[in-house]
């Protein structure tokens, strides 16, 4: 079977266990507020997932503000402070390489939140009411 009829692979074991370590570090350096930027002062910064690309070299940092909070200006405090970051985990964690870093919004809070308020609707209330929990409406 050819590279194009593979079906496509999740990440490796090697890739989620270096992303899960950043995260861990990346989390440390934050909750010790040791970055000094202005855009990041007083902001409490949640990393939810490190994707690690195959060769290890780049890192996607998924991150929000605690409790929400303007991810504009997380986004630049964060990408002024990539350098120092990615220098400090070289030093953390033992790797071959130290990945560069990209910090992108999380919106799988903002996504969870709004299947909250449709599972809260008055709709969804009535049709479970209707159907019953247990039914499955066959």
């Amino acid at each position: 079977m050819n590279a194009q009829h593979r079906p496509s692979k999740g990440p490796s074991q090697r890739q989620l266990r270096v992303g899960e370590l950043i995260r861990h570090t990346l989390s440390e350096i934050f909750t010790r507020g040791e970055i000094q930027d202005p855009d990041l002062k007083g902001v409490i910064i949640t990393v939810s997932e490190v994707r690690v690309s195959p060769d290890l070299k780049n890192a996607t940092v998924f991150v929000a503000p605690l409790g929400g909070g303007d991810e504009g200006s997380l986004l630049k405090g964060l990408g002024r402070c990539r350098r120092y970051l990615r220098g400090e985990l070289g030093h953390r964690i033992q790797t071959k390489f130290t990945p560069d870093l990209t910090f992108v919004a999380d919106k799988s809070f903002d996504e969870a939140e709004r299947v909250e308020e449709i599972l809260r609707s008055e709709k969804v209330r009535a049709d479970v009411k209707k159907h019953g929990p247990d039914d499955h409406g066959t």
